[in-house]
This record gives structure tokens, sequence and C-alpha cells, in this order.
């Protein structure tokens, strides 16, 4: 599964391009508790396709039925119309009636058939892997793109509106092999992009997880060649040190928001150890290296251990704290003595 907005974009481009009338919703804001952050998006045709989520399913059959009603009795909105403001849950009884939970209420952007060639300009910028920012200014609808250096909130005021899209998050796993199979396909449901690096040819030949781009040069090598940045994981899965070592000592010096390694509790010692006293690291350099990685949940089987990995990585990418007691080796530690 590819990065959601992405898919999104590029579905309401297609629709667009093929001459169909769309809609393109943006959640703008939210009160209460909501389902959908804001940024989110859902695209709309007026033949009643849908694509994206702005509610987890809270609204959408509503905002369906309303724009494909429009259509279905020609009463089409005009081409040109300005893009609308409109909220949904404001009342109890709205909330209730919504599914919105905790009386939240949220404030959705409605774009009326936004320009095709805008819209894939954006998509190619996308898929070179560049982060993009988008500009509505919410007079005319007109569109403004900007390519971005960090990513950002959304952002709104009686003006314009401008929302930040990145490209696919990004995972590199060092060595083939149940597991990783396992966390490259949760990794992908996700919406990560998946490289897989195994010089190995004898763990290769079992590999049968398609979508995930295979590189077979030394992992080292792979980790500078993959250029992690914010937006990527390097997770070594080998347990041979003459693979993982050196593979996170390059990633260490990246921008990926998680670097970490599978492993017993003294392994992750002894490796630490190694690359103090041979790779003249420091545990100030080391802090960003996470081993034996995972949440503790008493995880055996490969699964168990993938899902343990796969929700220690989509915590840290949501900078989601994690309360130490959930550290699989302070769990251990605790439950043996």
């Amino acid at each position: 599964m590819e990065n959601l907005d992405v898919m999104v974009l590029r579905t309401l481009r297609d629709w667009r391009q093929a001459g169909k009338r769309a809609l393109l919703t943006t959640v703008v804001r939210t009160w209460g508790s909501s389902p959908r952050p804001v940024g989110s998006i859902m695209a709309l045709a007026d033949d009643g396709a849908v694509v994206g989520s702005v509610s987890g399913g809270c609204i959408e059959d509503d905002l369906i039925a309303r724009y494909s009603r429009a259509h279905g009795n020609g009463e089409s909105v005009p081409l040109g119309t300005p893009p609308a403001l409109v909220k949904y849950g404001i009342t109890a009884d709205e909330a209730h009636r919504f599914g919105l939970p905790c009386g939240g209420t949220l404030e959705l952007l409605l774009e009326y058939d936004p320009d095709a060639a805008a819209l894939d300009t954006l998509v190619a910028e996308l898929e070179k892997g560049r982060l993009m920012q988008r500009t509505v200014t919410l007079a005319t609808g007109a569109v403004k793109l900007t390519e971005a250096t960090a990513p950002d909130e959304l952002k709104v005021d009686d003006i314009e509106l401008t929302n930040t899209f990145g490209p696919e998050y990004r995972m590199l796993l060092i060595g083939a092999g149940q597991l990783a199979e396992y966390l490259a396909t949760m990794a992908k449901f996700s919406g990560f992009a998946v490289t897989l690096c195994d010089p190995r040819a004898e763990y290769r030949t079992a590999w049968s997880l398609p979508g995930v781009t295979i590189t077979t040069e030394m992992p080292d090598d792979a980790v500078l060649a993959f250029r992690p940045d914010r937006r990527s994981c390097v997770v070594a899965l080998t347990h041979d040190p003459k693979l993982d070592d050196l593979a996170l000592l390059e990633a260490l010096q990246s921008d990926a928001f998680y670097v970490g390694a599978i492993g017993s509790r003294r392994n992750a010692e002894a490796r630490r150890d190694r690359m103090i006293e041979h790779f003249d690291q420091t545990d100030e350099s080391l802090a960003r290296l996470r081993g034996p990685i995972g949440i503790y949940i008493g995880s055996k089987t490969p699964p168990e251990i993938a899902v343990s990995v796969m929700a220690e990585i989509l915590a840290v990418k949501n900078t989601v704290p994690l309360p130490r007691e959930m550290e699989v080796a302070r769990a251990k530690e605790r439950l043996a003595a």
C-alpha cells in the first residue's frame, strides 16, 4: 500500500484528466475527539467513487450522498465555484448522527473540480520524492505549489490554506527471512515503501512478498544508496554483526527517524560494546540506536515479533512517547527480577 495522500491525489488527478467532475475534501480543524487528523484528505467523483477518508467512516456517507445526489439530479455545482468550508458535528445530535466520538467537530474545506494540470504537477513532484506545499486561495480556489524544506502542519487563515504533502515513508530492512516478510507486509499496509537488502542468495530464494524493492549489495552500501531521511527507518534483522553493524552506523549518520536491530538484550549490549571499542562510537552517538527493538507484548513467533516492532516504529513515527515499561529490555529485566 502506498502513501494514502499520494494515492488520493493521483486518483483525483486521473478523474479530472478523464473529464470527471470531482471534489477534494480536506480536514481543516477539529474540536474534541477526531478519528482523522487535520490535513487528512478524501476525493469524491461525480459518479459516487471515493478514495481516502476524512472521518474514518463517520461522515463520508453524507458527503458522498450530497455530492453524488447533486450530480445525479442534474444539479451540478457550477464550474468555477470557489472552495467552501463546512462543519460536521457542531451539535450533540449531529455528533451522534454522524458517529463522531465524544461530541467531536470537524471543519472541512471542499474544493470543487481541482485543476488537473496542477494536480499532475503535484503528483509528479511527490513521486520524485519531494516534499511539497499546496496553497489554496479560499476566495477563488487558485492553487500555488512550492517545494517544502521540512514537514509542516496544515495552516489556514481567512485568505488561504496550506497543506504539506510528503513522499512515502520508507523502510529499509537488512536481512531476508520470515520476520522480514511479516514486517514488510505490515509496513506496506501502513503506507511505507519497503526496500529489502540481503547479499546472501540462500536467504533471498525464499522471499515471496511482491511490491518490495530488493537489493543485493552489502548493507552499509545499501544504506548509503537508500539515503535515509526524516521519513525513513532502517531495521537490521540478520543477527550477523558483519552485515548489521556497519549498516547501522551508516544509518545513525542519517536523519532516519528510527534505527534499530533485532536481538536479545545480551546481543544488543555486545553490539554497543563493539561499536564503542572498534568504531570510536560513544554512548551519545549511539543514543538513537534501538535494540532490542519492539515493545514488550510477550511475542514469541515471527508474526508476533513483527507486530511488536511495527508498533514501536509507528509510535516513533507519530511522536508518541512509549512508557519505559513497554521497552523489551526493561520489561524482561522486571520479569526476571
